[in-house]
């Protein structure tokens, strides 16, 4: 039976459509994509908003901290150790007498950039991985998965002690770049197998779809098959994952930091914020307190954008 208030010959919308206009101002239906129709939905929700604000304010502290603040984070004045916070310095000062104002703000830059480069290692790693052994199945995907199962098994920090320790002998003091590398790669080389996990499940479905299975009867290659038609299909959910990992290593590098075995002097980050406030705690709280807030509201927003991201992509969620 015909729907009544549809006209005769005139089609019906289907969901996800969205209304545009031709030449003479009449709306018509143009069908959107899966990346517009999350992007509509998105918009809708005020924990993306919320989010991609806090996310971008703090981008700006990491691209440009001197916007923020003119004072150096490395200056010491022994005259003000550990006081409080006031209108000449917001913050307070740490043990060295140094603005914590400035440095939160300029400790904004190794902790965002950890985050950044962690997550980008472990999502090209898993990534990979997942995809190989998804589509080849069998024996590849046997050993790979238990190959990931290994680095999946190990213990987060202990395995990043392991790996800092073997790299740098207690009492040692490695030059700023080079620590810095070396914690991107033991978050990266710990965390790589949830990605490669879920990459591997978005694969495995993936290949059972017409359009692959047309593409390998037209004589397409493993290689083209994965790049120009899994890889778009399944890259989606990997990105979720990301994003809210990205927010975990942030807080990974605090964690790092703060036992000592992460970032440490001269580099300025939260967590070597927090492992300097450690022992102060009780007679100048704001030296913790500030930079902790600062991770915290950080990793939030991440996560936050991260199931807004979920949800608008996993239409069984809305």
């Amino acid at each position: 039976m015909s729907d009544p208030t549809v006209a005769a010959g005139e089609p019906m919308l289907e969901p996800g459509a969205d209304l545009g206009r031709d030449d003479s101002g009449r709306r018509q239906d143009r069908p959107r994509s899966l990346g517009g129709d999350a992007w509509h939905e998105l918009r809708r929700k005020p924990t993306f908003v919320v989010s991609m604000v806090i996310i971008l304010i703090v981008v700006l502290m990491a691209a440009f901290p001197w916007l923020w603040t003119h004072v150096d984070p490395n200056a010491a004045d022994l005259s003000r150790v550990r006081q409080g916070p006031s209108g000449q310095a917001w913050f307070g000062y740490d043990v060295q007498g140094s603005d914590v104002f400035a440095r939160v703000i300029y400790g904004t830059r190794a902790s965002l950039l950890v985050g950044v480069l962690s997550t980008v290692g472990a999502v090209v790693i898993g990534g990979i991985v997942g995809i190989l052994a998804g589509y080849h199945g069998r024996l590849t995907d046997s050993v790979l998965s238990r190959f990931a199962d290994i680095f999946a098994g190990m213990p987060f920090v202990l395995g990043a002690i392991v790996i800092l320790m073997t790299f740098n002998a207690p009492g040692s003091n490695p030059g700023e770049v080079r620590i810095v590398t070396q914690v991107v790669l033991s978050i990266a080389v710990l965390s790589w197998p949830v990605a490669m996990r879920i990459m591997r499940a978005a694969t495995l479905v993936a290949k059972q779809q017409d359009y692959v299975k047309a593409a390998r009867g037209l004589g397409a290659g493993p290689l083209r098959i994965i790049v120009r038609h899994l890889l778009p299909n399944t890259v989606a959910p990997v990105l979720v994952y990301a994003t809210i990992s990205l927010g975990a290593n942030i807080g990974a590098e605090a964690t790092l930091s703060y036992l000592g075995i992460g970032l440490r002097p001269p580099v300025v980050s939260w967590g070597v914020m927090i492992s300097d406030a450690k022992d102060y705690f009780t007679v100048a709280p704001h030296m913790l307190l500030f930079p902790a807030a600062f991770v915290s509201i950080t990793v939030l927003a991440f996560v936050m954008l991260g199931d807004a991201v979920r949800d608008a992509f996993d239409p069984k969620s809305r």
